[in-house]
């Protein structure tokens, strides 16, 4: 049995497809290629496919990672072009290794997120950043299954700075580089662009708590929904903030056997 990991993005309006629409539109995108998926025993087999901490619905994403194992061997780059031709405009697969090393999830331990403010002045957003980051904890509550639950949004914040509002994805930390500079722009208004770096904890602290968390400490309040996409996710390097590419392990273990 081999083992592909793919890299694949949200991008513009189909930021707004939930984890469950890409799961149908994946396996649908799997039997257009004829990729010979690997399937769960039991009485309704599934497609073998392990989802590693997918983004919530509504926020953009150059780096979602998924996991599939086949029943036969497939050239992880034309694997990644066929399932990428059977996916919409959107949703694209952009990077594909085999898997050589055990442990993806467990590299998946920080994301790098920017956040669009449009209509709010960047001189205020950086009032605000500087109010958060000073904060020993920033209370927030957020509404769960089990009814409002309230955490400390600070603690897993490993950085946040406000941004020049000129360029999506500009490489902060991180290995990895977005593909797409206008998908989640959708005009060119003034406004505040804010980058974050945050690990994965429980609960987890997602980009609109640490948004809460600015209101709570500098009242700032974006006048329209902020547009946020995660740029990149994978191994925090605590000693510089970085976030590590989480398939460069397995590259350098398909090098390792070729100049063996």
């Amino acid at each position: 049995m081999q083992r592909i990991r793919l890299r694949y993005t949200k991008r513009g309006r189909l930021r707004f497809t939930s984890h469950r629409d890409f799961q149908r539109a994946f396996e649908r995108a799997l039997r257009r290629a004829e990729v010979p998926m690997a399937y769960s025993a039991g009485f309704t087999p599934h497609p073998k496919v392990s989802y590693a901490n997918a983004a919530p619905t509504g926020t953009g994403s150059e780096a979602e990672y998924l996991e599939i194992a086949l029943t036969a061997a497939r050239e992880p780059e034309t694997l990644r072009a066929l399932l990428d031709e059977s996916l919409p405009t959107g949703l694209d697969i952009v990077d594909a290794v085999e898997a050589r090393t055990s442990g993806l999830a467990d590299r998946l331990t920080a994301s790098v997120w920017e956040l669009r403010l449009d209509g709010v002045d960047p001189a205020d957003a950086e009032r605000a950043v500087q109010a958060f980051t000073a904060a020993e904890s920033v209370e927030v509550q957020r509404m769960t299954k089990n009814g409002v639950r309230t955490f400390d949004a600070r603690s897993a914040v490993v950085r946040l700075e406000t941004r020049p509002g000129t360029q999506l994805g500009t490489q902060l930390g991180t290995q990895l580089e977005t593909q797409s500079e206008t998908a989640d722009r959708p005009t060119d208004r003034p406004c505040a662009i804010l980058r974050l770096v945050v690990r994965h904890v429980t609960p987890a602290v997602r980009p609109d708590d640490v948004l809460s968390g600015l209101r709570a400490v500098a009242d700032l309040a974006p006048p329209v929904p902020a547009a946020v996409t995660r740029l990149a996710q994978g191994l925090l390097d605590e000693e510089t903030g970085a976030v590590t590419d989480p398939l460069a392990p397995d590259r350098e273990a398909a090098e390792a056997l070729t100049t063996a």
